[in-house]
């Protein structure tokens, strides 16, 4: 490997618990190329998500060439595959990419140009980098899954409870619910965390650690038609059977520990429903290209001011010792909005 062919990243090679050394490391790997449908993106900034910590939590598995996580990229694109139609070099993007092709924990990163959208030009590159995971994450939740029109006049009277509403996804959950014309309702178990919420766009706010319909008839509510779990959804599911409205409709993206008895939701004629962010990718579905058009669309609000970027924290260099402290903090469980890395060393 010559010097122009390499690049840092930060990888693994056993999955062992975030205080270790090990756990994560700097690394310098082939630096890829573009091809097809793919472009090569130069990384700028990175965000972390649960859904890294959770791919790098011990167990007993190791890899012969070094895994690299991140799944929120922004930078510029420095090559674009013959088939691409979508970007050029020197585009601003940003994009969340695929659980089954290495992350952008990287110099540089291959990704199908199908999945990545402009990046909003009232943003620098960290602020930018906090969005792709989450808002796309959000936005199919809603607007697909839950199926929730996005004109204001189609959901008046209508409510959402989001419950983890101060987190990544919820925090841009809250924005873009309120920006549909519903009445939000979030959860929150801290001062700090409800005062997030309420920036946002929630309305009301509960605890999730109490029963729901009480705390909602105090509103002069006694359902929903919509909710949103981001968090321990056998742990919520009885309360949200209680408050979900007849032909209401539930959407998680959080796993059952536990079965769960959809039983409860029979009589009311409600919906239960799964999203998982990289589906489309993951079985390069006929829809794909719909990440694409999300994220430019998350990027026209941006840049219209009516949803904000959800970065909280700024560490730089991207290396493996700060990759390990985000890890770390994320796996604390008090993380509030996105922590982002920006720069290389």
């Amino acid at each position: 490997m010559t010097e122009q062919n390499t690049m840092k990243a930060v990888g693994l090679t056993r999955y062992l618990p975030i205080g270790h050394p090990e756990s994560l490391v700097d690394i310098n790997v082939d630096k890829p190329a573009a091809a097809g449908r793919d472009i090569l993106v130069k990384v700028q900034a990175i965000s972390v998500n649960p859904i890294d910590t959770k791919v790098r939590a011990p167990k007993d598995q190791t890899e012969q060439v070094p895994r690299i996580l991140g799944w929120d990229v922004c930078g510029i694109v420095e090559q674009a595959g013959e088939d691409c139609t979508l970007f050029k070099s020197g585009d601003e993007v940003y994009y969340a990419g695929t659980i089954n092709r290495p992350g952008g924990n990287s110099q540089y990163h291959v990704v199908d140009e199908r999945i990545v959208g402009h990046k909003p030009k009232a943003l620098d590159y960290a602020e930018a980098a906090a969005l792709p995971l989450t808002g796309i994450t959000a936005w199919e939740a809603l607007h697909e899954r839950l199926g929730i029109p996005t004109e204001q006049d189609a959901n008046e009277g209508k409510a959402i409870l989001i419950i983890g509403a101060a987190g990544g996804v919820g925090s841009i959950a809250t924005q873009l619910a309120s920006q549909a014309g519903l009445t939000v309702i979030g959860t929150a178990s801290r001062s700090e965390t409800a005062e997030w919420s309420r920036r946002h766009g929630s309305t009301y706010l509960i605890n999730h650690y109490q029963p729901f319909m009480p705390q909602l008839m105090q509103f002069g509510l006694d359902s929903v038609q919509y909710i949103l779990c981001l968090n321990a959804t056998e742990q919520h599911w009885t309360h949200m059977a209680e408050v979900i409205s007849p032909q209401g409709k539930i959407c998680s993206i959080v796993d059952a520990k536990d079965p769960l008895n959809l039983n409860v939701l029979k009589s009311k004629s409600a919906s239960f429903v799964w999203e998982f962010m990289f589906t489309k990718a993951m079985y390069k579905t006929a829809d794909m290209i719909e990440q694409h058009h999300i994220l430019n669309r998350i990027a026209e609000l941006v840049d219209s001011g009516d949803i904000e970027t959800t970065m909280t924290e700024r560490l730089a260099p991207i290396n493996a010792a700060n990759l390990r402290l985000a890890h770390a903090k994320i796996e604390e469980g008090a993380t509030i909005g996105k922590i982002v890395l920006e720069n290389w060393d």
